[in-house]
């Protein structure tokens, strides 16, 4: 049986405040400082906040590193960060941001509004790619720069002085500054940047304004952090460090657990969860979180996959439930669209067809290969490539096997995570496993990596009419009317079958009983400034 959970029970993103940062303080000071032991689940592609790779461990290592503007208490919950707090104009559209004065590098050089500048001048930089800029587009001026446009309008993040940053919005976004707590809206060291150039990352150079800073990188084995004195909130973090290890073998990752050379593991095998119930009752976190788990459909020249009757056919004949229930042990929830449910104003659409009995579902997928030209002698032949996990191992299989009545032949191709994750990028795949994990709590941050010009639409989706729908959504300042064009703009991308929703995911955490400060949340976001380990541990 699936496992109830109430995706209604996370909390929202509430008011701005700081009251919390002093009460979860207490704490600290009567706790023996240690060093926290963290299995990820991959390599962070860079420290560098303009080169990310866009996965969920560069949260977890980066998050550490770096403060934005705004950050995150334990429950989720939106907070002031590296600033003290921010004023908004009257219509909507210029925040300006007095930064602390005690926010310091890890070198204790001071932490200047320049440096949030030259962090999104290199966010925007079309010579570095960022997976992330997209996401901040609402400044002014962001989109033309990253697309290098020459009549760009000035760039709205101007430094007014020293410790006051403003940012100008190109139209109201009631949500800004929830995309702040974002690491690629972190600040960048100025001053180490124009000594070392893209160098400042090195282990020799490099310095930090969140809790912690790094010390050593072994590259596919652990990178090691330790407190950052010189943090402003630096008496109030227990911790004496933290080691990041990457832990793509979720059975590994289990195996360090239980000898103790993990205390947190940031995800496990789902197929262990009923095992883990049974045997380690105290250790296991499973809670709702705005996440899913779905296939890239390659849409590009070349590609079957590229024929809309093509992924018609396969999204029909996906036994959704099937996936859910046996081989991720009923703690996932089928999808029938690609934004979850829960997301705030937002009602969840789901895609044409999948309302109809299985057989039925399985004659259609048959008649629209046919018309598509497949047959016995000619079979459609797909490429499927997963990242490296038990769990996604099973499901491609699964696939394989749905698709195979329809005289479909699917080759499983896998890779690690790094490696999977730049083939999609490629577009060396017909089918692809992704998933998306919200940054922040809106519909658009999932619709938004479906548009046309946005790096992480692995399947080259292009759609004229969804693109326009969501550049109405990113100007409508009226929430409702705003909500039903991103609503539109799903049913848009759902009816052209632009990927394949799998299901709606959990996340799924085993976490030492005796660390302290551990809170569930919606978006899986926990940063080890707020955790401590007792002494003896």
């Amino acid at each position: 049986m699936r496992q109830p959970l109430k995706h209604g029970s996370h909390r929202r993103p509430g008011r701005f405040g700081l009251p919390l940062l002093l009460g979860l303080s207490l704490l600290a000071g009567t706790v023996q400082a240690a060093t926290l032991s963290i299995g990820i689940q991959g390599e962070p592609a860079s420290l560098d906040t303009a080169r990310i790779g866009g996965s969920t461990w560069e949260n977890d290592v980066l998050g550490d590193l770096f403060e934005g503007l705004v950050t995150l208490d334990p429950a989720g919950e939106y907070i002031p960060g590296a600033a003290s707090g921010w004023d908004l104009s009257d219509d909507g559209k210029v925040y300006t941001f007095k930064l602390r004065d005690d926010a310091n590098w890890s070198d204790g050089e001071p932490v200047v509004a320049e440096d949030f500048v030259l962090a999104f001048q290199r966010l925007f930089d079309p010579a570095n790619g960022a997976v992330y800029a997209s996401l901040f587009y609402p400044i002014r001026g962001a989109e033309a720069h990253t697309k290098g446009e020459k009549d760009a309008p000035e760039l709205g993040v101007e430094a007014i002085d020293a410790k006051t940053l403003k940012i100008t919005l190109d139209q109201p976004t009631p949500y800004f500054p929830t995309l702040l707590v974002h690491i690629a809206a972190s600040p960048v060291p100025s001053h180490l940047i124009e000594q070392f150039g893209n160098d400042w990352t090195q282990m020799g150079h490099i310095a930090t304004n969140g809790a912690f800073t790094p010390t050593s990188w072994v590259s596919h084995d652990h990178i090691a952090a330790r407190k950052n004195v010189e943090f402003h909130a630096a008496e109030d973090v227990a911790l004496d460090g933290v080691d990041y290890y990457p832990v793509e073998d979720r059975s590994a990752g289990l195996q360090r657990f239980r000898a103790g050379g993990l205390d947190i593991v940031r995800d496990f095998s789902p197929d262990r969860y009923q095992w883990l119930q049974e045997n380690l009752p105290d250790a296991v976190h499973l809670a709702p979180q705005l996440a899913n788990y779905y296939f890239a459909l390659n849409q590009r020249d070349g590609h079957p996959t590229a024929d809309k009757r093509v992924r018609e056919a396969l999204n029909l004949a996906i036994r959704r439930d099937i996936i859910a229930d046996q081989i991720m042990g009923g703690v996932v929830s089928p999808a029938s669209g690609f934004v979850p449910e829960g997301v705030s104003h937002f009602d969840a659409q789901t895609m044409p067809g999948l309302d109809r009995t299985m057989d039925e579902r399985v004659a259609e997928a048959k008649g629209l290969l046919a018309d598509a030209g497949y047959s016995p002698d000619h079979p459609l032949e797909l490429t499927l490539r997963y990242s490296t996990t038990e769990a996604n191992k099973r499901i491609a299989v699964a696939l394989a096997a749905m698709w195979k009545p329809l005289g479909v032949e699917t080759q499983l191709v896998n890779a690690e995570g790094a490696v999977h994750y730049a083939e999609l990028a490629n577009g060396n795949f017909d089918v692809g496993r992704g998933s998306w994990v919200a940054d922040f709590d809106d519909a658009s941050n999932f619709l938004g990596i479906l548009q046309s010009d946005s790096p992480k639409n692995y399947g080259g989706y292009r759609s004229q009419a969804f693109d326009e729908l969501m550049t109405k959504a990113s100007r409508e300042t009226d929430m409702a009317a705003r909500q039903q064009l991103l609503q539109q703009a799903e049913r848009q991308a759902l009816s052209d079958y632009a990927v394949a929703p799998i299901y709606v995911d959990v996340s799924r955490n085993l976490v030492n009983p005796k660390l302290e400060g551990w809170e569930d949340n919606a978006l899986n976001r926990h940063l080890s400034r707020w955790l401590s380990l007792p002494q003896g541990n």
